[in-house]
């Protein structure tokens, strides 16, 4: 594992050019200083390593299931320390249409729940008005009718609390 970590971290630009390292279920995901300093040919051709990927604005390194050894290897071969391993906040590298894409992903993640949930509610409701379960005038169908509403009515509001 510690021939191939340094042959990871030779192949990204050194341990200098690594901004930060987290790993999911097969990747290693690399943030990098300067992206041309990589050399992902020549990582692409190393034993160990199933591809290289680079999206995002990440560097992405494919090992297989192994992954959490060799990114303790990497770790520890690269003296990265904790901050290393956590994502960096928001830096204003990019161009404008990931940040923006960033931004309102982060907006509008939290309300995907309550637009499903409601969604499946107003369904519901067509549905029973459809096979005549329910009348528009019961108070069972008004009630769940306005608690269907409230999401887009308040819907600046809870944008509002969303991105701030």
């Amino acid at each position: 594992m510690t021939e191939l970590a340094r042959k990871i971290v030779a192949g990204v630009g050194g341990a200098d050019n690594i901004v930060s390292l987290m790993h999911c279920a097969t990747r290693l995901r690399f943030k990098l200083k300067d992206e041309s300093k990589a050399q992902a040919e020549v990582l692409k051709k190393t034993p160990g390593i199933i591809m290289v990927v680079e999206s995002g604005g990440q560097f992405q390194v494919v090992i297989g299931n192994h992954v959490a050894d060799v990114f303790l290897a990497v770790n520890s071969v690269a003296g990265l320390d904790e901050k290393a391993q956590q994502a960096p906040e928001n830096d204003d590298k990019g161009n404008l249409l990931n940040r923006f894409v960033y931004v309102i992903s982060g907006i509008f993640t939290p309300l995907i729940g309550l637009m499903a949930a409601t969604g499946i509610l107003k369904g519901m409701l067509a549905l029973a008005l459809t096979f005549q379960w329910t009348t528009e005038q019961s108070g069972t169908y008004l009630i769940l009718f306005s608690a269907s509403d409230a999401l887009f009515w308040f819907f600046p509001i809870i944008l509002g609390y969303t991105a701030g």
